[in-house]
């Protein structure tokens, strides 16, 4: 797709937004393949390190073959929630031979110090340490995030290789044999991949300090071309506005959650904020995502359905003459605005919560609005129109949701029902138990037994997870559609286009 908009990033080190110019015309180091670059875009795995060896301990199993396990797990969860692969995903253990390479170059260029076969980088040799987290060398604490080692020249001194422990894996080098640091492998793997200089840098908010500080660090004293253009940073996750972590008992592993919610849903609810924001996990916002999805799905699933009568023995929108009927000037504006909208604030710092909470909506709803106008008896040529619109429009609204990864592989109505497999399932009922109850509720409210109804209604509603919002009276009572008939007996709003009467 052509660039038709200034592509802008918030530029962690220069803590603004800056119009994006790769450093190759027309190639990039991320993810920017929809506005027309060669994307090359590269992930590493770390597969050793202090944790996993300690874990790897405990278990009693090998450090690298857990680290394999738990990445082809990744990869796995990576698929299901529909993101692209990466062009390369290095490990490690598969590079030490450029870490070593690396770290000998910081020693050469008198950045780096041996000691007792550990080799440390020495933070004053390099005066702009600081300048990607704003911190400076003074505000640097010893012994708050790893053990004091008194042997370091400074404080803020750290490691570039370790000395090998018993019951850790090791490698021979120069200084003894040992293991890579946590931060000199990333910088020698995106050199290996990238070159020293690249467009994008990745990554936590909570790593800036010390991780990417200390990587632009090793880095620039390894090769003083060293360059990475923007350092881009996500915000924090937290779980009921608790810093999600393990010691508090509230997190969540995305295999988890993909077993109550459909991976669409907690795709559409990840970009639902933006990146740079705090991402806040509770029940009640990954349920509003997956409502957002079943909406999204059926309106495309009753535009199908509505498109479908039209399409026997003939292309939809096609006069009798063989020539596509135009669009409707209300349908080309919608069209437009999507397109408009969508690169506009795509390319604004990846503003995707804009895309999906209005631009995307308002499609939604004229697609909706076209629908019930196509059912309403209209002249041929207006019909035509009709019927080209919406198919023009589908396209539109396709197109949006492949770019943000949201369009599954799977068929409308296949996505509808694991959505509603999931429902059920977080529920604790089965499809047969809420027809069921719903029969007794109507039964007692055609008995007059209203009393009965509303405790049926009320002992039941905690069991089924759709918001409460909209009243009973939008509920056409006569539809025989499943979910009308729960969205009924709970008085919930489940978002289904087509049981909303006016």
């Amino acid at each position: 797709m052509a660039k038709a908009q200034e592509f802008q990033l918030y530029n962690s080190m220069t803590k603004q937004k800056e119009i994006f110019v790769s450093k190759e015309p027309g190639k990039d180091g991320m993810y920017l393949m929809h506005l027309g670059y060669e994307v090359n875009y590269v992930r590493n795995f770390t597969d050793v390190d202090d944790k996993i060896i300690r874990r790897a301990n405990e278990l009693g199993e090998d450090p690298i073959a857990l680290s394999n396990r738990y990445c082809e797990e990744f990869l796995v969860d990576m698929v299901d929630l529909q993101c692209l692969p990466p062009t390369h995903q290095p490990r490690v253990s598969a590079h030490i031979e450029e870490i070593k390479g690396m770290i000998a170059q910081i020693i050469n260029n008198g950045c780096a110090y041996e000691m007792e076969g550990d080799v440390y980088f020495s933070v004053e040799k390099f005066p702009s340490y600081g300048q990607l987290s704003g911190r400076k060398l003074e505000d640097n604490r010893a012994g708050e995030r790893v053990a004091v080692d008194t042997r370091k020249r400074n404080p803020a001194d750290f490691a570039l290789w370790k000395a090998a422990k018993p019951g850790e894996p090791s490698w021979a080098s120069p200084w003894g044999p040992g293991r890579p640091g946590w931060h000199i492998e990333c910088s020698a793997m995106s050199a290996h991949y990238l070159t020293y200089s690249f467009d994008i840098h990745g990554g936590g908010m909570d790593l800036i300090f010390p991780h990417h500080e200390n990587e632009l660090a090793q880095s620039c004293a390894a090769c003083p071309k060293s360059h990475v253009k923007y350092w881009v940073h996500n915000g924090f996750v937290t779980a009921n506005d608790e810093k999600m972590s393990k010691s508090l008992g509230n997190f969540f592993t995305i295999r988890e959650v993909t077993k109550l919610y459909h991976p669409v849903a907690l795709r559409h609810f990840l970009m639902s904020t933006h990146y740079r924001s705090p991402v806040n996990y509770s029940i009640s916002q990954i349920e509003i995502a997956s409502e957002a999805v079943y909406y999204l799905y059926q309106t495309l699933q009753d535009c199908e359905d509505a498109l479908s009568p039209f399409q026997q023995g003939s292309q939809e929108g096609t006069e009798p003459n063989g020539k596509i009927a135009r669009i409707t000037p209300a349908a080309k504006d919608c069209i437009s605005k999507l397109r408009d909208d969508f690169e506009t604030k795509l390319s604004d710092d990846l503003h995707t919560p804009y895309i999906l909470n209005s631009a995307l909506q308002e499609a939604l709803r004229f697609m909706n609005n076209s629908m019930n106008l196509l059912k309403k008896k209209q002249p041929k040529q207006q019909q035509l129109s009709m019927i080209q619109s919406l198919t023009e429009l589908e396209k539109e609204v396709r197109k949006v949701l492949g770019t943000l990864g949201l369009l599954s592989a799977a068929t409308y109505s296949e996505v509808l029902q694991q959505l509603k497999e999931r429902a059920l399932k977080r529920s604790g009922l089965t499809e047969e138990g809420i027809l069921h109850l719903i029969e007794d509720r109507a039964m007692a409210r055609k008995n007059k037994d209203f009393k009965r109804g509303d405790e049926i209604r009320s002992k039941s509603s905690h069991l089924f997870p759709f918001k409460k919002s909209r009243p009973l009276r939008l509920i056409n009572e006569k539809s025989r559609d499943y979910w009308t008939r729960v969205c009924i007996l709970f008085r919930f709003w489940l978002p289904h286009p087509c049981i909303h009467i006016p």
